[in-house]
């Protein structure tokens, strides 16, 4: 299994909030989102990638929200790499309170590295090499 933890903190403001003064629920898609974008980013050079034709595409995500987030909180976003198979891979995401590290929401992605065409390709080669790349020892600040 490999592992990795991308941190990634969100300032929550008044525009993230519903009409009950909490985070909405579709914004954190968007929390966790930024945070795989930054933690790929930091490890895999996506231009090289996009030259190939390939990318990155999300093809199932299940949220569990476990406590309301008022304005004002930080919450620090954590990614980890958790499983690769031969088409597919599923990270974890976890928002938690930057404070009191109490989890506010978690997540599975499974995710698939497509071709120009628009198909799944075999997570094998330079693609498992970069995937690998993720490997890192590294904790929520």
């Amino acid at each position: 299994m490999l592992k990795v933890s991308f941190d990634n903190e969100i300032k929550i403001r008044g525009y993230h909030a519903d009409f009950y003064g909490h985070v909405n629920n579709a914004r954190y898609l968007e929390f966790f989102e930024e945070a795989r974008w930054t933690g790929l980013e930091s490890k895999v050079d996506l231009i090289a990638w996009s030259k190939k034709g390939l990318g990155f595409l999300v093809v199932n995500i299940n949220i569990n929200y476990r406590k309301a987030v008022p304005v004002g909180e930080t919450l620090l976003i954590s990614t980890e790499l958790v499983e690769v198979g031969n088409r597919s891979a599923v990270l974890r995401q976890e928002a938690v309170f930057k404070e009191s590290r109490k989890v506010a929401a978690d997540c599975l992605v499974t995710f698939v590295i497509i071709d120009k065409t628009g198909r799944a390709v075999e997570i094998t080669g330079d693609i498992k090499k970069d995937l690998e790349k993720l490997e890192v020892s590294a904790q929520p600040a």
